[in-house]
């Protein structure tokens, strides 16, 4: 079952993702990401009416207050990635959150790798080279270089390493409350937070326009489903098994920038896109 609620979580990330995008084109990334979860709010709140409030111990507070600037600084980085950069070269170094979790994870939940994982990551190197593998005519390290300059990719890889510890700390969280509950207080948590910040670099002003309503109400309803179905899987299973079927919504994203996006060189991104895929399921095999 978690395998399948994985599933849906990337599906449904992808789809959020392809949405945000598309909406980016025309207003602030910080107001998309407050509309985001203004939209989820429903479906948040909802789900009080289905599970039951578990009682919170001091653990769970802590890691709440420890990752809630986490994950408001990675929601602000992955909309200005997603607007500035193509989404088949930013979405992809999502891969690399696995990467990280070999620290991160054994750090904070004992969490030990095999040798395979250094296979793994070698996969995943090479998956992110490929993805810029046209440029290397000019110069052997061109591909590397052509990451570092956009600024898309590089924003994406910083949202890979803070999702290594938010993953981490929201599988403790789950252990000290429950899965549903968890997904839905702590994001509500997050919009309270973030409302200020957006309203401060939204000029003063977070007015919804009567045509926003329905494309913001679609990526609300997928971005909350996302929600419920990560907490859900992730509370079945190790975090990094979790998050490697999580990850196959990169290439559900590459998909999305070639028919929805018109994005070019799709085939040697869905190449480098496959093969970082192929690096963190060894990583989660060898775990």
């Amino acid at each position: 079952m978690w395998i399948i609620f994985a599933l849906l979580t990337a599906l449904t990330l992808s789809t959020s993702d392809a949405l945000t995008k598309r909406a980016l084109s025309s207003r602030n990334e910080y107001f998309v990401a407050w509309a985001r979860l203004v939209f989820s709010l429903p479906v948040f709140i909802g789900t009080f009416v289905f599970v039951q409030i578990p009682s919170l111990d001091a653990t769970f507070w802590i890691v709440v207050v420890c990752s809630l600037p986490l994950e408001i600084a990675a929601m602000i980085l992955y909309t200005k990635a997603l607007k500035i950069s193509p989404i088949s070269m930013t979405v992809p170094f999502l891969a690399l959150t696995p990467v990280f979790l070999i620290i991160t994870s054994n750090i904070l939940l004992g969490e030990k790798v095999s040798p395979y994982g250094a296979v793994g990551i070698i996969l995943m190197a090479i998956g992110a080279y490929a993805l810029n593998i046209h440029k290397i005519r000019h110069d052997l390290l061109e591909p590397l270089k052509a990451v570092l300059r956009e600024k898309g990719s590089v924003m994406m890889i910083i949202v890979a390493f803070i999702f290594s510890i938010t993953a981490s700390l929201g599988k403790l969280a789950i252990e000290h409350s429950s899965p549903v509950f968890f997904g839905s207080f702590y994001f509500i948590l997050v919009l309270i937070c973030f409302t200020p910040i957006a309203y401060k670099m939204n000029g003063n002003n977070l007015t919804i326009k009567k045509e926003d309503i329905k494309p913001l109400a679609f990526i609300g309803l997928t971005f909350s489903c996302m929600i419920i179905f990560h907490m859900i899987s992730i509370s079945m299973t190790k975090v990094a098994y979790m998050i490697a079927v999580k990850r196959t919504s990169l290439l559900f994203s590459i998909g999305f920038g070639y028919f929805l996006f018109k994005e070019e060189k799709i085939a040697e991104k869905a190449l480098g896109g496959s093969l970082m895929l192929a690096g963190f399921i060894v990583i989660v095999l060898g775990r």
